[in-house]
């Protein structure tokens, strides 16, 4: 394996069901309203078919480092109560898979990112800070978790009003790409 290669695998544990989990992945446009802490900005190239299958977004993210990722994701697997995968280009290459399965009343949700870094920044300092840029990641992948508990609590008005939940993290560092 290079020094250019991460194998990132998080695991995140969050009170609800994988159908409310995958509806919240389904709606790929709203991760930058809902995980801003990463998610900078999402622009839907192409649709895909009935699936979701081959749609493109170009997205940008960033995480307590101050830098941004700019990359281009296709879906592979349609988003199902099982999970969804995905390819991404750009400033990293490689495949995401998200899994879903429920334990009780909690979802495990098992990332698992398999990319090689091709931004200038990562792709020459990777020899030496692969630990702090994978520290990076476990960062925003903490941040993913948060918020996607409080956005399943937002989507459930009757259990508390939604004014009463706490905004999501905001990104660390400001960004030109920040809305």
């Amino acid at each position: 394996m290079s020094t250019r290669d991460y194998e990132l695998l998080s695991r995140w544990h969050v009170a609800g069901t994988v159908s409310e989990v995958a509806g919240v992945f389904e709606d790929v446009d709203s991760l930058p309203r809902w995980w801003p802490s990463v998610y900078l900005s999402i622009d839907r190239i192409a649709d895909g078919d009935a699936d979701g299958v081959g749609r493109v977004t170009d997205q940008v993210t960033t995480g307590w480092l101050p830098y941004t990722l700019r990359w281009v994701a296709t879906l592979t697997e349609p988003v199902t109560e099982e999970g969804f995968a995905f390819t991404a280009r750009g400033d990293f290459d490689g495949t995401g898979r998200w899994i879903f399965e429920q334990e009780g009343p909690e979802v495990v949700v098992t990332i698992d990112w398999r990319i090689t870094a091709d931004k200038p920044l990562i792709r020459r300092l990777s020899w030496l800070l692969k630990p702090v840029f994978a520290a990076n990641h476990r960062w925003s992948m903490a941040r993913g978790e948060e918020s996607l508990r409080l956005e399943l609590r937002r989507r459930r008005p009757a259990e508390t009003s939604v004014a009463q939940i706490a905004l999501p993290p905001a990104a660390t560092f400001r960004s030109r790409f920040s809305r």
